[in-house]
């Protein structure tokens, strides 16, 4: 009888094949790279086989390729029916890992493909009379791979047995084949702490890549809390990563507990003439009844006001100074709070720092504008906001004395990008050709801008990288401008599920640039990203 159920189901069974565009995670077990949904009229047992082709990859980078089964509830979070599943997202973002655990995954296959191209993993279980969802799982080992280079990983064919033989079933597939690589640089249990959040990154002069990203020891949650300003630093392009360091932890100030004394939202900024580089935080000291910008108020305190303060290395990221005060030097008493981008601040041309800057007003109103320094870090200043109802930007010198703002768009509903220039430091502002034209979910975004003659390319671009929605903190895009920001390319897809969506972006070498993102794979997803791929896009 089983027999005959089994013959009629497969008579008429479809796989309905999804590809999604996420990061594969080097160096993982596990890895959603291909789903598989069948849906079953009846419950019945099945065995087969299922057909992968894999190429561009070497065959000693793959160290695994595994089939899963999660039952009635597919492993994505946009895709899931799964409570479980949800909840541990909203707790934790890309650092959620019930999708692999063997409560909700059951492991079918695991094969090592003896040679590139195609290969059989066996397929046999039981059916459920309803949705029935399987994935696809690579794990690749980093050493042997090119990060910035895109594979091609995707299911051929499906072939189950009954008394008739074997069938294919019809293969309904969907979405792209073309994987990148990305690495978890700071993710949930890493090193015992809760949640990483806010990344910044920046090449030194030195050539190492330094990011920096909040510690949040006990949950996602924003200040105040207890929560540090971490710092990890590569020397080799991105490849390898040395132990987190803490950059600014204010411990146990006026004596109040570590939990009422967060700092966090880094901004980092190298000084291309001297070498230093400087981390800013926002500090919160016992606003602990609510999300510290909200309960702020007016004055200068720090009972009353969140601060801000920076801190400066002269030793290429290893080390870094007490955390300095500047909160008087640059804040207003009327304003309600004041503090850095986040992300990355720059050195312009003639030698002045330059720090992405938001102040929020008596009534929570943010604005945005420059912070800037004439003598290396010494003094700061602040000479005029760009616009209202913006926060969270990110700034580019376009040309010699040129600043572009690119903010978040915090208060109208048309959910675009609001990007404003400035001739002056900030004392007048006038939109860019760009304003209103790029995608805005109300996110922090990333901006970046090399040179023409610090790139393969030969001519000034500009790179944009946040989630390309109006609605949701979805597909992290990666885009290029060839004119300055007039005109964008679709860009590259990274990452198309959600994630927290904070990001950075800087330089590796002049054909090759690192973004770090808060993703759906990791809570911070490194990846590699070559610039003539990007020109491809166009």
């Amino acid at each position: 009888m089983i027999a005959v159920l089994l013959s009629l189901i497969l008579s008429g069974l479809v796989a309905e094949v999804h590809n999604p565009r996420i990061p594969v995670i080097v160096d993982r077990p596990y890895n959603v790279v291909s789903e598989i949904l069948i849906k079953a009229p009846e419950a019945a047992e099945v065995e087969g086989t299922v057909e992968v082709e894999l190429a561009g990859l070497p065959r000693k980078a793959v160290r695994s390729v595994r089939l899963l089964y999660t039952g009635t509830s597919s492993a994505l979070i946009s895709r899931t029916e799964s409570h479980q599943f949800r909840t541990q997202f909203n707790q934790w973002g890309g650092g959620w890992e019930l999708w692999h655990d063997p409560a909700y995954a059951e492991e079918i296959a695991k094969v090592r493909p003896s040679r590139e191209g195609n290969f059989l993993l066996p397929l046999h279980g039981s059916l459920v009379g309803d949705q029935n969802y399987f994935y696809l799982s690579l794990e690749i080992d980093s050493r042997y791979v090119d990060m910035a280079a895109p594979f091609t990983c995707r299911i051929r064919e499906i072939i189950l047995k009954d008394t008739e033989g074997e069938r294919a079933l019809d293969l309904r597939e969907d979405g792209p084949v073309l994987r990148r690589m990305g690495r978890s640089l700071r993710t949930h249990g890493d090193d015992g702490v809760d949640s990483y959040r806010i990344p910044c990154l920046v090449r030194t002069k030195k050539g190492t890549l330094l990011a920096a990203y909040d510690i949040r020891h006990d949950s996602s949650y924003d200040l105040n809390g207890d929560i540090d300003i971490g710092v990890s630093r590569s020397t080799d392009g991105g490849k390898t990563w040395e132990r987190m360091r803490v950059a600014m932890d204010m411990g146990r100030y006026g004596g109040l507990p570590e939990g009422q004394n967060g700092i966090g939202d880094p901004c980092l900024l190298v000084d291309e003439e001297s070498g230093d580089i400087f981390v800013a935080g926002i500090w919160a000291h016992g606003r602990h009844g609510g999300t510290a910008i909200f309960t702020s108020k007016e004055g200068l305190a720090p009972i009353d006001v969140a601060q801000m303060v920076i801190a400066r290395s002269s030793d290429d990221g290893k080390t870094w100074s007490e955390p300095r005060n500047i909160t008087q030097e640059v804040k207003d008493p009327a304003w309600a709070t004041c503090f850095q981008g986040p992300g990355a601040g720059i050195t312009m041309q003639d030698g002045t720092l330059v720090f992405p800057f938001q102040w929020w007003d008596a009534d929570k109103v943010p604005s945005a504008g420059v912070l800037y320094s004439k003598d290396h870090g010494r003094s700061w200043h602040f000479d005029g906001s760009a616009l209202s109802h913006v926060c969270e930007d990110q700034v580019v010198e376009l040309e010699p004395g040129v600043l572009m703002l690119n903010m978040r768009n915090h208060g109208t509903p048309d959910r675009t990008r609001k990007v404003y220039v400035t001739r002056d430091l900030g004392k007048t502002w006038e939109p860019h050709p760009s304003n209103d034209v790029l995608p805005e979910p109300v996110c922090q975004a990333s901006l970046l801008k090399i040179g023409a003659g610090e790139n393969v390319l030969g001519r000034d671009v500009l790179l944009f990288l946040n989630p390309d929605s109006k609605k949701a903190r979805n597909r992290m895009t990666l885009r290029i401008s060839l004119d300055l920001g007039r005109t964008w390319s679709e860009g590259i897809l990274l990452d198309e599920e959600a994630g927290w969506g904070y990001s950075c972006i800087a330089p590796i070498d002049s054909e090759t640039v690192g973004v770090l993102y808060e993703g759906s794979t990791a809570q911070l997803v490194f990846q590699t990203v070559r610039l003539r791929d990007l020109i491809s896009t166009r």
